[in-house]
């Protein structure tokens, strides 16, 4: 029982992580009907950036993340002005295809900058396990949790209360009654790449915590993206309970079949119960069924 609680609350630490990321894919989907395929690279960058402050320049890491936030949120700003901007209006595939090559080019950058080697974040969490009824949880996850709760809040906060949230959700729902009200969809679109990257590069930093940094990490973005879909692309609740379904279910899978069938079922666990749930929830857990009269 001991060890399945402790799987169950490593996967619930690892789904949080999981459900932020997903928020990024849910938000862009929400506001431009396309799915970023570059998510993951920016996970990868942001998470670069804080270890680069922290490892290389000696910043305490509070700071270096309140930078990696910053630069987060311009990187997205300038992909969205840059690279994505030019699509509006034009076909979703075309926005689709240029975030797939946005992906590769990040990628790319990352490789050349920071190479493949694994890198470890320095020491920055207490090492001594916590004893929680007898769970041993490490405080890396214990403060990654609670770290990804009251982002999770603020972002609640923030799209019910803010102008700019309550723009953020009038565009997702009619982009062109948005803008008969007066809303600026650029705006909307630059301010949901920025928090796209944002959520992302907090993630990263977490995870990067846990297991380490390098190329790998990007393909977060492509294990997350069967999370935003769990839940309902168009759904931020759906996004969260999609993460902690797939980080629990991964977890036991990795604790009690892997060991059983030599490895490799963890990484399969998010696709197959993708699958089993959309072959009868074709849009998702959540997601707004989409009726199209002829």
């Amino acid at each position: 029982m001991d060890f399945f609680l402790q799987l169950t609350v490593s996967g619930f630490v690892v789904g949080s992580v999981y459900a932020l990321v997903a928020l990024g894919f849910v938000l862009i989907y929400k506001s431009s009907d396309a799915i970023n395929f570059a998510q993951g690279e920016f996970l990868l960058i942001g998470t670069y950036i804080a270890l680069t402050l922290v490892a290389a320049y000696k910043i305490p890491f509070f700071i270096a993340f309140l930078i990696t936030l910053i630069f987060s949120a311009g990187l997205g700003l300038l992909v969205e002005k840059v690279v994505l901007r030019p699509f509006i209006g034009e076909p979703v595939i075309s926005m689709i295809m240029a975030t797939i090559g946005l992906s590769s080019l990040l990628a790319g950058i990352a490789h050349i900058i920071w190479g493949t080697d694994t890198r470890v974040f320095p020491q920055i969490f207490p090492e001594t396990p916590i004893n929680i009824g007898g769970i041993i949880i490490s405080p890396v996850y214990l403060w990654s949790l609670v770290i990804v709760f009251i982002l999770l809040i603020i972002f609640s906060i923030f799209f019910k209360y803010s102008k700019m949230g309550i723009a953020m959700r009038a565009t997702a729902d009619d982009q062109q009654a948005a803008l008969s009200m007066g809303i600026s969809v650029k705006k909307v679109f630059a301010a949901t790449w920025a928090i796209s990257a944002v959520v992302s590069a907090v993630g990263g930093v977490l995870l990067g915590n846990i297991n380490g940094v390098n190329s790998s990490l990007a393909s977060i973005g492509l294990k997350v993206l069967p999370v935003a879909l769990l839940g309902g692309l168009d759904s931020i609740p759906g996004a969260i309970i999609g993460g902690f379904i797939i980080g629990i279910l991964e977890s036991l899978a990795g604790g009690y079949i892997d060991p059983l069938v030599g490895g490799g079922v963890k990484e399969v666990v998010p696709f197959i119960i993708l699958v089993l749930i959309l072959m009868f929830k074709p849009y998702g857990l959540f997601g707004k069924r989409e009726i199209e009269r002829v």
